[in-house]
């Protein structure tokens, strides 16, 4: 899981970053919010833990444009000192998923990013679907057009990624993360999977559904 920290007072940034690398997160960061909504449009990540007040950008309007720019469903918690109710709900209001007023503990930061990503696993569904492919997520029986379809590990790993977050574009260095954590391969060996994956899903096939993004990743989606 893949945690971006947005967060302008180094001391308590780098204590949740800290923090939240000793439980085993990928854990990125930025210090202000032009820089962390930057990353948000080109980047994939699991949450995202933000400051409201922000330089160049507020928390609060980073997450207003993550919802209706980018049509983001990612997790996003607040951490501010701006305990008072109407910060609260304009917090909600503008499409945060939970609230938390410092000082905190880092235990319950900890406690509330796993129940987010929890609840998020479990709103998905087992068969994802892009046009007319199909993945059931607990029998790994993959279709398309009503032809089963067979894949390796590494391949399969980056189609359920990409069906994941359909119609997105997923960033390559997502998708090396997914396959190799932090340490890819010297090799484009990432093209070389992509080359078998499409070799399978889309070459026997009318139209192609997986897409490349020039400069930043692959996109699966449609005709």
């Amino acid at each position: 899981m893949r945690i971006l920290v947005i967060e302008d007072t180094l001391p308590i940034l780098t204590n949740i970053v800290d923090y939240l690398s000793g439980l085993g997160y990928i854990v990125d960061c930025a210090d202000d919010g032009q820089a962390g909504f930057d990353r948000l449009s080109r980047e994939e990540f699991d949450l995202v833990v933000l400051d409201l007040m922000l330089p160049r950008m507020d928390g609060y309007e980073l997450c207003r444009r993550l919802r209706h720019e980018l049509r983001s469903t990612i997790p996003v918690i607040i951490v501010t000192a701006r305990d008072a109710l109407d910060d609260r709900l304009a917090g909600f209001d503008a499409g945060a998923d939970d609230y938390l007023v410092k000082p905190f503990a880092l235990a319950e930061l900890g406690a509330r990013i796993r129940a987010l990503l929890q609840r998020r696993r479990s709103a998905t569904p087992s068969i994802l679907r892009v046009g007319d492919l199909s993945l059931d997520q607990d029998t790994l029986v993959l279709e398309r057009a009503g032809a089963l379809l067979k894949l390796p590990p590494a391949p399969l790993t980056l189609l359920r990624l990409l069906m994941l977050h359909s119609p997105a574009v997923v960033h390559r260095t997502r998708l090396e993360e997914a396959l190799w954590h932090d340490s890819p391969p010297d090799s484009d060996a990432l093209r070389t999977h992509i080359h078998h994956l499409r070799q399978v899903i889309d070459k026997p096939f009318d139209h192609a559904l997986l897409h490349t993004v020039h400069g930043i990743g692959y996109q699966l989606r449609p005709q």
